[in-house]
């Protein structure tokens, strides 16, 4: 989960009709509406709502009084009522809890996120609201607000990975940036280091924190070779790089051309990830500006310990090492998907040729995923299956039948794939295979239910003239029944 502030170019409050735009067009929902007067409320226009939000922004000294935010998470990892929550505690923790704010969920990329829309002058006294390092505030935020809600604690985390015995200080690195930590330089004390996440600092580790020890473990030596030897064969080890450019596809036009900048690289592998999810073996290459890797590190978190590699065993007799490349936001995404066998596999490398038919990553280069969806990912992907079969208005839905002619469907934005069957029911996916047979079962039902319709508008019709002409307006059965009632009294 990360935090963003938008920049704002004027004080005309754009984000609420940004955010009511994606309203509109469906692909928003608001959320939350807190602190505003009765007479602004969920119904009320953009205009009335901007007008408000301006209203009591009259300050001369803010030329930017708009506070606009946006809250991700990876994927659908929380839901929009989760983000929500998180989005007013974050507004608390900022020192906005009580200013007017709108919070809106948009479900218009694979990310989940939230938008939230405040102003930076303060309603009650008209003055500027604090926003001195605004954006750092925004990280620490949002940090405490996932330690109070999720318990993930990063004092508890640091403190355990400083346990860890390790013979380097390029392993203690290693380890904590693996975990999402960042380790730099004291720039108050050369002998202390600064621990760091999202630029908040966390811990300052002095040098005597630090101990440093040879691993001596012949046992588990052998017992993470013998690993490494089985899964080497059990899945692909072969290695490929992926190239993150997200953060210079997210800087300003005029900052993207800068000479300083490099891509960060990885390398990775269906070995690796396969180690790390059953024995939380976490493998980490060496490499200099994405060059061939020329050594690895071993982080076993079961031991609490950080081999190196060539302990273990040589790299070259446990990787294969390819030229192939792939987009760090494409591999993340393909890891997201829930590949539970060869078949799924092979229904994703479909639907990836329709897409780029140019550039479509090997077989290898995408990871088997035993981990299910939740149950509302699950819920979604039914719904929307079952709305593109009948309106095949959902882009993000597409239909691959097999190689052995079974249909799948994919679902690229909740990174789904499933047996269309299981997905629809038995009744429907015999519609979705015989079309023609539903067609006509529905003529014929719609014919029998023309024909009973006659037939009861032909009885209606002569029970009617029966009654006519027999001088009352009853049914002439009841009146003979009352007839036979009469003779047997007599």
């Amino acid at each position: 989960m990360i935090v963003k502030i938008l920049g704002s170019a004027s004080s005309n409050f754009h984000g609420v009709q940004y955010n009511d735009k994606k309203v509109e067009k469906g692909t928003g929902e608001l959320m939350l509406m807190k602190n505003f007067p009765s007479f602004i409320n969920e119904n009320s226009s953009q205009e009335e709502v901007k007008n408000y939000l301006k209203s009591i922004s009259k300050n001369e000294k803010v030329k930017k009084p708009q506070f606009h935010a946006v809250i991700s998470t990876k994927f659908q990892q929380h839901s929009k009522e989760e983000l929500a929550k998180v989005a007013e505690d974050f507004m608390q923790e900022m020192g906005y809890g009580n200013q007017p704010f709108l919070v809106v969920f948009h479900n218009d990329t694979e990310n989940n996120h939230v938008h939230i829309v405040s102003t930076r002058v303060n309603k009650s006294t008209g003055k500027k609201l604090n926003d001195s390092y605004e954006k750092l505030k925004a990280q620490k935020a949002l940090i405490d607000i996932k330690e109070r809600i999720y318990g993930k604690n990063n004092q508890e985390t640091i403190s355990n990975l400083l346990n860890y015995q390790i013979s380097s200080f390029k392993q203690l690195e290693i380890l904590l940036e693996r975990n999402g930590f960042k380790l730099t330089k004291n720039t108050n004390d050369e002998n202390a280091l600064d621990i760091m996440k999202n630029g908040v600092k966390l811990k300052i580790l002095n040098g005597n924190q630090i101990s440093f020890t040879t691993n001596s473990d012949n046992n588990r030596s052998k017992q993470l070779k013998a690993i490494l030897i089985k899964y080497k064969h059990l899945c692909s080890n072969k290695v490929f790089k992926v190239e993150d450019n997200r953060k210079q596809q997210s800087k300003l036009p005029e900052e993207k051309h800068k000479d300083d900048w490099k891509p960060k690289i990885e390398f990775e592998s269906e070995l690796q990830k396969k180690l790390r999810d059953i024995f939380g073996l976490d493998i980490v290459f060496h490499h200099k500006e994405g060059q061939k890797p020329f050594g690895y590190s071993m982080i076993d978190h079961k031991s609490g310990k950080v081999f190196k590699g060539s302990e273990i065993l040589k790299m070259n007799n446990l990787f294969e090492f390819t030229s192939e490349t792939m987009d760090k936001k494409l591999f993340e995404s393909l890891k997201d998907y829930n590949l539970l066998d060869k078949a799924s596999k092979q229904v994703l490398m479909e639907y990836l040729k329709h897409q780029n038919p140019e550039n479509v990553p090997k077989e290898f280069m995408l990871f088997e995923n035993k981990k299910r969806k939740n149950k509302g990912v699950f819920n979604s992907v039914k719904n929307d299956v079952g709305n593109y079969l009948k309106t095949q208005s959902n882009n993000s839905v597409k239909i691959i039948k097999s190689e052995e002619g079974i249909y799948y469907a994919v679902h690229t934005k909740l990174h789904y794939i499933g047996e269309l069957q299981s997905l629809i029911g038995e009744k429907e996916y015999q519609k979705f295979l015989n079309p023609n047979q539903a067609n006509e079962t529905r003529i014929v039902n719609q014919t029998e239910s023309n024909e009973a319709k006659e037939l009861s508008r032909a009885v209606n019709e002569m029970l009617f003239e029966w009654t006519k002409h027999s001088g009352t307006s009853k049914d002439p059965a009841e009146e003979e029944l009352k007839k036979r009632k009469k003779r047997k009294k007599l």
